[in-house]
């Protein structure tokens, strides 16, 4: 008895090929609009889809396949005696083999210039049905919804290897397919209705990344890079490798931080060093050289094997300076051909182009939590528009470094502190657990540069103790966001030694 395929594709790549070799191997071809013309007009034998259903394609086109011979065929069971009767009481041919893809509705509205009206019709409804069916009934049916799989096909069909094992795995294949094709379509309508809503259910689509993970934190531990397409953000995921072998999992997260920090300077040149995703020094400056000189001082010692990221294209000169440190990654708007001959001389040194880099976030951050994922809308808030109240005697008049600390401490694992004089940190201290111990840690790095330096700290402050450290280090101003019982205690301490305390009432937790 002859086989069946019924092919109904958008995308033609290979199509011909396989349908030659489909009738090669004696099977009797099914075909709907587009696809059965262009295999007509190829001189390979093909029956419209009209002569199956005894109906013609209508309403432009969004009805051919929605039909009982059509669904009949895809979803009999072809074992059970009741079921063949049906099919020959109602002349439904048995479908072997569906070959399927769906309307472009990704690539179109990818399109800046698309329309609302041109992303609904772009919607595929009959072909989702059809893939879902056969998906279904895989014991007899295989589904084929990529190119990609054409080639394994057709050898498996030439050695006689159809079997149910491999017609399973078909239709895991095609129910991911469905499932992202419908995400992509509900998380494209979503944004358009309530972009910053967080619906009971949330779909959303994922695609692997082509940088590959040897591991994951630790070499026990396997991983993947998935991006989010749909996502506004332009962040390390879009950054072109120029130079060096893949990230890895670690390169990618501390990647990510550094470029968190960079995007709060987008009108000042600045380079950020991170290390284990967290920043050590963060500086803005004149230049690329200028900017990555600071902030490799601020800790010459942390930025060893670290990740450097800046907003400012890197040319030759800035390129020798960062030649001189084992650096893992550079990220960069651009880099000249002279700081590339530079800095290619290091074979593992990933190099990344990323000419967004000044783009803020948008839409939604999330982060892994056992079985389940926490969504919130990223801290976005702009450290200059936050309030910036005076609550000592002293006066504040280093407003420029209260917000370039406030910018950095925002990024660094809470409890947070940072020291910064001249748009330059002196001393980070995060991760503590105790506010004090930041505080202490943060000093320490400053040291004697601490001195008429100004101190940011993420949260308020419980306890006075902050400032009495700051008074022993020579601090001037704090900057915190306020809002303890025991407010009025600090304010007092920061009196008592003539430091200038600011509160912003807007508090920057990073757990």
């Amino acid at each position: 008895m002859k086989k069946c395929a019924l092919i109904s594709v958008s995308d033609k790549t290979g199509i011909l090929e396989l349908a030659a070799a489909l009738k090669q191997a004696d099977y009797e071809i099914i075909s709907t609009g587009g696809t059965a013309t262009l295999l007509a007009e190829n001189n390979i034998p093909v029956t419209s889809i009209e002569q199956i259903t005894n109906f013609p394609e209508c309403m432009d086109g969004r009805l051919k396949t929605l039909h009982p011979s059509i669904f009949g065929g895809l979803l009999a069971v072809l074992d059970n005696p009741a079921h063949l009767q049906t099919m020959k009481d109602h002349h439904i041919p048995a479908i072997d083999l569906l070959i399927v893809n769906l309307y472009p509705f990704r690539k179109t509205v990818e399109n800046p210039a698309h329309t609302l009206s041109q992303a609904i019709e772009n919607i595929d409804i009959g072909g989702p049905s059809m893939i879902r069916a056969a998906a279904k009934n895989h014991k007899y049916v295989s589904i084929i919804t990529d190119p990609a799989q054409y080639p394994a096909l057709l050898e498996n069909i030439k050695n006689n290897m159809i079997d149910e094992n491999y017609r399973f795995n078909l239709a895991l294949a095609a129910f991911s397919y469905t499932a992202a094709y419908d995400a992509y379509i509900a998380e494209y309508l979503r944004n358009i209705s309530a972009p910053d809503a967080f619906p009971q259910a949330l779909t959303i689509t994922l695609d692997k990344h082509e940088t590959p993970m040897r591991y994951g934190e630790n070499p026990h531990q396997q991983a993947a890079y998935y991006a989010w397409p749909q996502s506004p953000y332009s962040g390390i995921e879009k950054a072109e490798l120029l130079h060096g072998k893949p990230l890895s999992f670690n390169n990618i997260a501390d990647a990510h931080a550094a470029l968190q920090v960079a995007k709060e300077f987008p009108n000042e040149p600045v380079c950020v060093a991170v290390k284990h995703a967290t920043p050590c020094g963060v500086a803005v400056g004149k230049n690329a050289f200028d900017a990555y000189t600071l902030a490799h001082d601020c800790d010459p010692q942390s930025i060893f094997g670290g990740i450097i990221c800046t907003n400012s294209e890197i040319d030759e000169v800035a390129a020798k300076k960062m030649h001189e440190t084992f650096l893992e990654v550079i990220i960069a708007p651009s880099f000249t051909a002279e700081a590339l001959q530079v800095l290619t001389k290091k074979k593992n040194l990933r190099l990344l182009a990323q000419p967004n880099i000044n783009k803020k976030a948008s839409g939604l951050e999330c982060k892994s939590v056992g079985g389940g994922i926490l969504f919130q809308q990223p801290d976005d808030i702009n450290i200059a528009d936050e309030t910036h109240k005076t609550v000592t005697e002293t006066t504040s008049r280093q407003t420029a470094d209260l917000i370039f600390a406030m910018k950095v401490v925002k990024h660094v694992k809470s409890n947070a502190i940072v020291v910064a004089k001249n748009g330059c940190t002196l001393g980070l201290g995060g991760g503590e657990v105790s506010r004090i111990w930041a505080a202490e840690a943060a000093l320490v790095r400053a040291g004697k540069n601490a001195k008429g330096a100004v101190l940011a700290s993420d949260a308020l402050f419980p306890f006075p103790d902050v400032v009495e450290l700051c008074a022993a280090a020579g601090i001037t101003e704090i900057i915190q966001p306020g809002g303890s019982k025991n407010d009025q205690l600090s304010i007092d301490a920061a009196n008592k030694h003539g430091i200038a305390m600011v509160f912003t009432d807007v508090r920057h937790f990073k757990h």
